[in-house]
């Protein structure tokens, strides 16, 4: 096969004229016969084409171009035959023959599969039926045409009545729109305020907490300060010494002071605020808040972080504000446990779909009855005596603000979980 492929164009036999002797009448009377044929078969696959393309609703339309293949393989057979007449490459005509055989097969076997669904063509005669069907059809349709033409004109003023009826009643609509819209401001105003009076009450019930917290850093300065004065008063001062003491007395009051300028921001009154938020700052900061709270309650605080998780778009206080409310909620439910350890535990967690991170603080107190766990979130409603019901309602409204969800479930052995997603793009806190 590679020696006749090699061979393909090659001019090793002798020429077809010789067969003819190179007698010149009929040497050309097969030239020019076979000439003629040859760009007639060309001719004719360009009219099939012509007309395929210029008739698509034509069905089986593949069908001629089956044919203008079979006839141009045809056309080049004859064109072949021209060829050899002068040069022998016997070998390509016959790849070219072996070709056209095989378009002629392929397009005899599809001619065959073809003849059942063209005989099914509607005949002439059934297509003038239809197409007098379909002219009585049209005509029909115009009476029909006409008739909702006068109905509509009919209607058109009884439409114009109605919109101005209407008119007038979407002016009312709008200026009870415009009503709504005042109330809904005066809403969101008195929902802030309430949440601003909540982080205050909150803060009330730490302040003995937050006071421990300011009096460590302003006991070490001190502390230092006495250092330092030891230190600079001998008969040969110890620079060294005092420069390490006013080191660590700046850096406990620095200390002091972001924990008191965290406090303030924490129950500022101020519009929401969104920024870059990292959820393990968030959970670290309220635990230093709530550690003294605790303690007194002899509740063991314990954190599982989790790395790698991504930062949120979100206002750094009101997440606060609701992990605040979840943790102090889950010491109080602890405060009647004597049989049993009291563990309060923060987890974070990245979350996908969508992407965000998820928080969890468990406790191992009394649990939530099935009852009470469905309205858990509704506003008033509390299972302790002194309870104002606003926590969870203003946690859960601040979360879902920020495009996320807070909800809880009943621990398997003891106590509650609660749980909230934050996406890492949430919607505008109102």
């Amino acid at each position: 096969m590679s020696e006749f492929l090699s061979k393909l164009f090659s001019s090793d036999f002798m020429p077809h004229g010789d067969c003819y002797l190179w007698r010149p009448e009929i040497v050309w009377l097969h030239a020019t016969s076979d000439t003629l044929i040859a760009l007639s078969y060309y001719l004719i696959p360009i009219v099939l084409i012509y007309f395929v393309r210029k008739r698509t609703d034509l069905p089986f339309n593949w069908i001629f171009v089956m044919f203008g293949v079979f006839i141009l393989a045809c056309g080049t057979t004859h064109v072949m035959e021209v060829v050899t007449l002068w040069d022998p490459v016997y070998r390509l005509s016959g790849v070219i023959k072996a070709f056209t055989a095989v378009v002629s097969i392929a397009t005899a076997v599809m001619l065959v599969k073809l003849i059942p669904n063209a005989l099914a063509l509607p005949s002439p005669t059934q297509l003038r039926t239809a197409n007098l069907n379909l002219e009585n059809e049209i005509k029909h349709r115009r009476r029909v045409e006409e008739a909702l033409h006068q109905a509509h004109d009919e209607s058109e003023a009884k439409v114009q009545e109605r919109t101005a009826q209407l008119a007038s009643t979407n002016e009312e609509l709008r200026k009870q729109i415009v009503e709504r819209q005042h109330a809904e401001e005066a809403l969101h105003t008195a929902q802030s305020g309430l949440a601003h009076v909540t982080r205050v009450t909150s803060m009330g019930e730490l302040m003995a907490s937050i006071a421990h917290e300011v009096n460590q850093p302003l006991s070490a300065i001190i502390t230092n300060g006495s250092a330092a004065q030891r230190w600079l008063a001998g008969e040969t001062p110890n620079l060294e010494e005092a420069r390490t003491s006013i080191t660590r007395m700046i850096r406990q009051g620095n200390r002091a002071s972001e924990l008191i300028k965290e406090i303030r921001a924490f129950v500022k009154k101020s519009p929401p605020q969104k920024s870059r938020v990292e959820i393990n700052d968030v959970i670290r900061e309220t635990v230093t808040l709530v550690s003294r709270e605790s303690l007194r309650n002899n509740v063991a605080l314990l954190t599982d972080l989790g790395t790698d998780l991504p930062a949120l778009t979100a206002d750094r206080v009101q997440l606060q504000q609701v992990l605040l409310n979840l943790m102090m909620n889950g010491i109080e439910a602890m405060s009647a446990i004597e049989n049993r350890s009291r563990q309060l535990s923060i987890r974070s967690e990245p979350q996908e779909n969508p992407d965000g991170v998820l928080v969890a603080v468990r406790d191992s107190g009394m649990g939530i009855s099935p009852q009470n766990l469905e309205r858990l979130f509704e506003t008033f409603f509390t299972t302790k005596a002194e309870g104002m019901g606003m926590g969870l309602a203003i946690g859960r409204s601040i979360v879902e603000a920020h495009g996320g969800r807070l909800w809880a479930e009943a621990n398997p052995d003891h106590g509650a979980t609660f749980r909230f997603m934050i996406p890492t793009v949430g919607e505008a806190s109102p």
